[in-house]
């Protein structure tokens, strides 16, 4: 009973999540880019991963030029369909991953990342826009009525408040 909750242990400690992000070059028509998705799952699969959470890759501009080298001829690339999964894996079989993700001629690069297993993107969050502040005044009937700031009152306030630092 001990040697099985051992085991157990043993194998939770060896198996690691992590994350790999991958660019694939922009030359696989979009019809055949789902089939290399499913290539690569398929490997992590055989190498003893589970998945855990994947994005199907998207087309995305470059912010530079990248360069992979196919059969002897070296290609320059602004653009490529980036993807990523997250996965469990013992640590003996990451290298495997590795390689075959580098003699892989789909990848452009790729990026292999111990992670934890838990959500980690950040969520989008409304964050609200402030201009100038507006005075307000009140009117004799009780309600109020908005005035615009001068922009030349704004800066002689800025210029005050700078010259007293």
């Amino acid at each position: 009973m001990l040697d099985k909750e051992n085991k157990l242990e043993q194998e939770a400690v060896d198996s690691r999540v992590y994350e790999v992000g991958y660019l694939l070059v922009p030359t696989i028509p979009a019809d055949d880019v789902s089939g290399v998705y499913s290539s690569m799952k398929d490997v992590i699969a055989t190498l003893g991963g589970e998945i855990i959470s994947d994005e199907m890759p998207k087309n995305i501009e470059l912010a530079y030029a990248m360069d992979k080298v196919i059969q002897n001829k070296r290609y320059k690339f602004t653009e490529g369909y980036f993807g990523w999964f997250k996965f469990f894996m013992d640590a003996s079989q990451v290298a495997e991953l590795k390689k075959k993700m580098d003699l892989d001629t789909n990848v452009i690069r790729f990026l292999i990342v111990k992670t934890v297993k838990e959500n980690t993107l950040s969520q989008k969050k409304f964050t609200r826009v402030e201009g100038p502040r507006k005075k307000t005044t009140k009117k004799e009937d009780g309600d109020t009525e908005q005035e615009e700031i001068i922009t030349e009152e704004l800066d002689k306030e800025i210029e005050a408040m700078v010259t007293e630092a």
